[in-house]
């Protein structure tokens, strides 16, 4: 059976098969003789180490080798720049960020500044999704996880690399940072007490750290691919049927189990949904019981657009059940935001019941 980790193996195992020579100016690495992609010599950040993993999962620049340097000549000479040379051409290639006003994002409504790793993402992504999708470029279901995946991902090394901050005050975070990733690259640097300094033992400081990004960036695409992708499909289908359930359109039943917060989030805004969806109701996976769960304000907040009623809050079956005068009734959190009831039918009318309180 083919699966995500034997993937993994096989395309890290494609770049671990290295041919490097040095001298005192230019280190370089290689899987076969070909195009050449450059980047920086000396300490080394996650974007350009991603950078080089994913401009070498392309068909332009599959099996490129890997050149190190600043030296100017050397960088004009080679078929791609990244992180280094100041200049952005997508034309020819050149992916640097750090020239005087450079302003580049990925846009689809993103507004953080890019690395070398977003610049490779924003030309080179779609062809990479397309390729572990096995579907054509132009097909949505490639566009979304393209968009899925530099939200998730991406969006937090370039925004690191160009030393934004994740919050302002008490406004919603800037962009998502799951992985700490950037500094877990940064720490594969040198360290200033290492007796050995050589262009060598650096170049292979640099081979890890674009393994290791490289392999996070695979499995965050895999995740996309076998888990995100088909939440947000069931979640889809259910938005779509709400109204079925109840002619508010405020109550959506989750059919299938599936992790469905963000997705709700995401699809309501997408397709204007108006109002608001306040409650899921889904069963429960451990027993037979159905709950109604208040969606949050947002992602990242506790707070419920419509918390279950107060009166309900802290009860529990016959005592719940009478006060809210809906047979079957299990529990209500404290909070509010999560209820029980044994049957479908009495999970749905403690919705309806919410909806009018």
């Amino acid at each position: 059976m083919f699966t995500v980790g034997r993937l993994i193996s096989q395309k890290l195992n494609h770049l671990h098969k290295t041919i490097p020579f040095n001298n005192s100016r230019v280190c370089a690495f290689s899987t076969a003789m070909g195009k050449k992609v450059g980047t920086h010599n000396g300490s080394f950040h996650c974007d350009e180490a991603l950078a080089c993993f994913m401009i070498r999962l392309t068909n332009k620049f599959s099996a490129a080798q890997i050149v190190r340097t600043r030296d100017p000549q050397v960088l004009d000479s080679l078929d791609a720049v990244l992180d280094v040379g100041g200049v952005y051409d997508a034309s020819r290639d050149r992916y640097d960020h750090h020239q005087k006003g450079f302003g580049e994002v990925f846009g689809h409504g993103f507004n953080t500044k890019l690395s070398s790793a977003g610049l490779v993402y924003k030309h080179y992504g779609l062809e990479i999704i397309a390729k572990e999708l096995q579907l054509d470029e132009g097909h949505p279901d490639v566009y979304r996880l393209y968009l899925a995946v530099y939200k998730s991902f991406l969006e937090a090394i370039d925004a690191i690399d160009n030393g934004i901050n994740q919050y302002d005050t008490d406004k919603p975070p800037r962009y998502v940072n799951n992985t700490n990733l950037s500094s877990r690259v940064k720490s594969l640097n040198l360290d200033w007490v290492d007796l050995d300094q050589s262009s060598d033992r650096e170049n292979e400081a640099f081979q890890r750290a674009m393994t290791l990004a490289g392999s996070e960036f695979l499995e965050s695409v895999q995740f996309h691919v076998k888990s995100w992708l088909p939440a947000r499909s069931i979640v889809m289908e259910c938005i779509a049927a709400r109204e079925s359930i109840d002619s508010s359109g405020e109550i959506m039943v989750l059919m299938r189990s599936c992790p469905w917060k963000l997705h709700i989030f995401e699809l309501e805004e997408e397709i204007k949904i108006d109002p608001s969806i306040k409650y899921v109701i889904y069963q429960d996976d451990r027993s037979d019981n159905w709950r109604l769960q208040a969606v949050a304000v947002s992602p990242d907040k506790f707070e419920s657009r419509k918390p279950l009623p107060y009166l309900w809050r802290g009860l529990e079956h016959d005592k719940l059940s009478e006060v809210a005068g809906i047979p079957g009734c299990v529990f209500v959190h404290m909070s509010g935001f999560i209820g029980g009831n044994r049957t479908y039918e009495g999970a749905l009318a403690m919705a309806r019941a919410s909806l009018k309180a």
